[in-house]
């Protein structure tokens, strides 16, 4: 028979680099817990309570740390430890786990930067020394809370906010504030505030259902951009080069007609008559 542990994170709030924070919040939720005490005689297994026997820590050999970096500009900038923001912009991230003997747990790299070896090895440095300093701040925080439940006996942590109903135990007391002279002090911000720069006294009522007050955000839907504006503008060039053609089309077929040579024949019709008079070329004055 073995315990079946099962680690939950919740994050409260997100501004960047979760691997670091939730890789600090598991391997110290490990080493702060306490399983309890077990006997086996035989096939007669015995699980003590709290009350019979003090719970025991579990085996942790080491603390596997991660350490996250991030890349700009194809690898010519380093950043640890990125924010929300910086995230947003980064070209690449390498994340290097390690304990504090230097020995590396697991490598994980993603974006499109590609990193050659002397900037792993570089990384792999930074790391040794950041693991060592996280991992003395643990070891640290564990020993005053271990010292604290000792002296004291009392529930700290998670355990002391759960009758208060909080998610966490730092919490302040409430302290009296003075409100007398908050119209005095509001009075004297007005005053030394710009005035607006104009004031509708009434709302601008367009339809039934519907008011207006100021004049509002520029509307620019229906805009064309500035390479819509170019093709535009050349289909509009096309547009009268090609009515231009028409007209001088139509102009000579006009002058053409308007030319009658001496040997053609003049075919003229009578729509009424229904007839078709030929007339012989004359001579023209």
């Amino acid at each position: 028979q073995v315990w079946q542990i099962r680690l939950d994170m919740h994050l409260l709030n997100h501004d960047g680099n979760i691997t670091d924070a939730a890789s600090i919040a598991g391997i110290v939720a490990l080493c702060h817990f306490r399983r309890p005490d077990v006997s086996v005689q035989g096939e007669e297994v015995t699980v003590y309570t709290p009350e019979e026997r003090d719970p025991v820590p579990l085996s942790i050999h080491h603390m596997p740390i991660c350490v996250s970096f991030a890349f700009f500009h194809q690898g010519t900038y380093l950043l640890v430890d990125p924010s929300e923001r910086e995230e947003r912009v980064m070209d690449g991230l390498l994340v290097i786990a390690m304990n504090k003997h230097r020995e590396i747990c697991t490598i994980q790299s993603s974006g499109v930067v590609m990193l050659l070896e002397d900037q792993i090895l570089r990384c792999s440095k930074i790391t040794a020394v950041k693991v060592a300093e996280i991992t003395e701040l643990i070891q640290k925080a564990l020993e005053n809370d271990l010292k604290a439940r000792q002296a004291e006996g009392g529930k700290f942590g998670f355990a002391e906010s759960i009758p208060n109903q909080r998610i966490t135990a730092f919490k302040m007391e409430g302290a009296a504030v003075d409100t007398n002279s908050v119209e005095e002090q509001a009075g004297e911000i007005i005053a030394k505030a710009d005035p607006p720069s104009e004031v509708f006294a009434n709302p601008i009522l367009h339809t039934p259902g519907t008011a207006q007050i100021g004049e509002g955000i520029e509307n620019s839907w229906g805009d064309l951009e500035e390479s819509e504006k170019e093709e535009a503008a050349e289909e509009e060039g096309e547009s009268e080069a090609v009515a231009f053609e028409c007209q001088k089309t139509e102009t000579e077929d006009t002058s053409t007609m308007g030319e009658t040579k001496k040997d053609d024949p003049i075919v003229l019709s009578d729509s009424e008559e229904e007839e078709v008079v030929i007339l012989e070329p004359q001579e023209l004055p």
